[in-house]
């Protein structure tokens, strides 16, 4: 599989599923430009470690071409700043991934919205849906400027699961369907255009801040499963980013116009592993085992 001269944006690549995508487009050969908030001069408030500069060095490191710039997604001037550079740059963008969020800080878990902070559930709405409309507002322009691009919106739970499932809160519940349906509307206009709209949702994602909220790290995961049983069907933020490499690599992707996928269906099409070789299927695990309030058990799943 090859992304050879194929350009991509990763927007919120500073960390998680976003990085982990940014980083095996990279493996795959492409172009990636990374953007987020946080650089090694300037954090965000999220004030942790991770940085769009090291996301871009993992990029090249493995064999693309990594381009860190900062922005912020809310900003629609400053997004057509950064579209107007990439087409400056290389003429040209393949695949835009969407997956902006910094809403981890914000949400209040099983809170109705009469209890739930009001301004942080309205920040997180903005954060996840205004900052993927402004950018595929500004992007995609470019991107059908050639057939075959692909724009992969990423969110938390399939279509199918988050239909019947309440999703922590309304702020949080209504960001998350709301990026799905954003993608099959998409995938509508894009068609025209011989592109391809999708929305993504990776499994349970061993981010950095989830590693290290259930302390422990990646070397050690399985550790956490003796207090969060389910974790055993965890997965890293790059198996969501083999998904993408592999969607981007194929020739026939317009068949999933407008579909919600997941990253261990896609494994079971694709065939790539996670980095560990298994294939974690997490949207299959939760309604049959989690929620069904059966003893953890990966075999069968992963």
């Amino acid at each position: 599989m090859t992304l050879q001269g194929k350009v991509a944006l990763v927007a919120g690549a500073t960390r998680g599923a976003g990085r982990g995508t940014a980083v095996e487009l990279g493996a795959a050969g492409a172009t990636v430009y990374v953007t987020g908030r946080s650089t090694r001069d300037n954090p965000s408030e999220y004030a942790r470690p991770e940085t769009i500069e090291e996301t871009a060095e993992l990029v090249t490191a493995l064999g693309g071409k990594g381009i860190a710039v900062q922005v912020d997604h809310l900003i629609s001037q400053d997004v057509g700043k950064l579209i107007d550079r990439i087409r400056a740059e290389q003429g040209r963008l393949d695949i835009l991934v969407n997956d902006i969020w910094g809403g981890e800080k914000l949400f209040e878990w099983n809170k109705p919205v009469w209890e739930h902070n009001l301004d942080n559930g309205l920040r997180m709405l903005k954060l996840g849906i205004d900052t993927h409309l402004i950018t595929a507002h500004h992007a995609l322009p470019l991107m059908i400027e050639r057939p075959g691009g692909l724009l992969v919106e990423v969110t938390d739970g399939t279509a199918e699961y988050n239909a019947d499932h309440y999703r922590l809160s309304p702020f949080y519940d209504l960001a998350k369907v709301s990026v799905t349906r954003m993608a099959w509307a998409h995938a509508k206009d894009l068609a025209a255009h011989g592109a391809t709209s999708v929305s993504l949702t990776p499994g349970w994602l061993r981010s950095e801040m989830m590693l290290e909220a259930f302390g422990v790290t990646e070397e050690n995961w399985r550790e956490a499963t003796a207090k969060v049983p389910h974790f055993v069907i965890s997965e890293t933020p790059r198996f969501i980013g083999r998904a993408i490499a592999a969607l981007a690599a194929d020739p026939d992707r317009s068949r999933w116009n407008g579909q919600s996928l997941s990253s261990g269906g896609l494994a079971q099409i694709y065939g790539f592993t996670d980095v560990d070789g298994s294939r974690p299927d997490a949207w299959r695990y939760v309604p049959e085992i989690q929620d069904a309030g059966k003893p953890a058990d990966a075999a069968g799943y992963r």
